[in-house]
């Protein structure tokens, strides 16, 4: 690994604070996908249309997300405006993802809804990972 100020400690670090990341990225994501399928399915089952319960649950578990990763994944403080925009934004962005894989997926394609929910939320999590690491989170 090389002395501790060597540049080969340092990539070391960074390699290792990035598994950190995306280890509690995923814990976080665990906890949200329960919040948003626990919300969801609640909602469909009151009689709520799928797309619908979907931007409901998708929110709820967007607002928990916000505040986890924030203050234990990233780390990044206190409040500001910009963080939230571009959290907003990534969120959007992931939420028409997962709005247009649910309505392919069982709208179109006939899958059944919790494994159309299942593959929405897969392709959401990717897409909102890169945005959280890259650009909401830096």
């Amino acid at each position: 690994m090389g002395p501790p100020d060597s540049p080969m400690s340092a990539r070391w670090a960074r390699v290792r604070d990035s598994v950190r990341e995306l280890v509690t990225f995923a814990t976080v994501g665990v906890l949200n996908t329960g919040v948003d399928v626990a919300v969801f399915f609640g909602l469909t089952s009151l009689g709520v249309p799928y797309l619908g319960a979907q931007v409901v649950s998708y929110s709820c578990g967007a607002g928990n997300s916000y505040v986890l990763n924030k203050f234990w994944t990233f780390r990044t403080g206190g409040l500001s405006w910009g963080e939230m925009l571009r959290f907003t934004a990534a969120n959007l962005a992931s939420l028409g993802i997962s709005l247009a894989c649910l309505r392919t997926l069982h709208g179109s394609g006939g899958t059944g809804l919790a494994v159309a929910k299942i593959g929405a939320t897969g392709c959401a999590l990717a897409a909102n990972f890169l945005a959280s690491k890259l650009w909401v989170f830096r």
